[in-house]
């Protein structure tokens, strides 16, 4: 049954634990030393001095951080999808391309060519922005043709 039933006259304050603490001297916080309000330092305070354990073992590398921070780290200057050359025998396979041995993989939305995988045995005038060094070798043993498109 609740204490309110029992004592109409006791208040909410009177139930808390501060209340039976009330005229011993420190309260319960110690001896000498006053309990203060900030004793280790506000926030993040003392990660590289008294709380140095702390930050080690649950923030590791917290205070490693290297290099600029991008603040205006535009990501399409860098925007760049690519396609390997067993992709190009695919997009090949599934659009009839016999009639016509230009390829512009620009129209498919990649940018750059990479090496990876054969390519047809027929020589084809490939144009991208980029080729890498291994597919261009490879489009010319086949007897084709990189043209760059700007």
């Amino acid at each position: 049954m609740n204490k309110f039933f029992l004592n109409p006259f006791l208040k909410p304050t009177d139930l808390k634990s501060s209340r039976k603490k009330r005229g011993n001297v420190s309260c319960g916080h110690g001896r000498v030393g006053k309990h203060r309000k900030h004793p280790g330092g506000r926030g993040n305070a003392g990660g590289q001095h008294h709380h140095r354990i702390l930050f080690d073992k649950y923030h590791p590398n917290h205070f490693k951080k290297t290099g600029m921070r991008r603040f205006h780290d535009t990501k399409q200057k860098n925007f760049c999808p690519s396609i390997n050359l067993d992709g190009i025998s695919n997009y090949i396979e599934k659009s009839n391309l016999a009639q016509s041995d230009t390829i512009d993989i620009t129209r498919w939305g990649f940018f750059k060519l990479l090496g990876k995988g054969k390519i047809p045995s027929k020589p084809l005038i490939i144009k991208a922005k980029i080729f890498s060094k291994k597919a261009q070798t490879k489009i010319i043993k086949s007897g084709g043709i990189c043209v760059l498109i700007p």
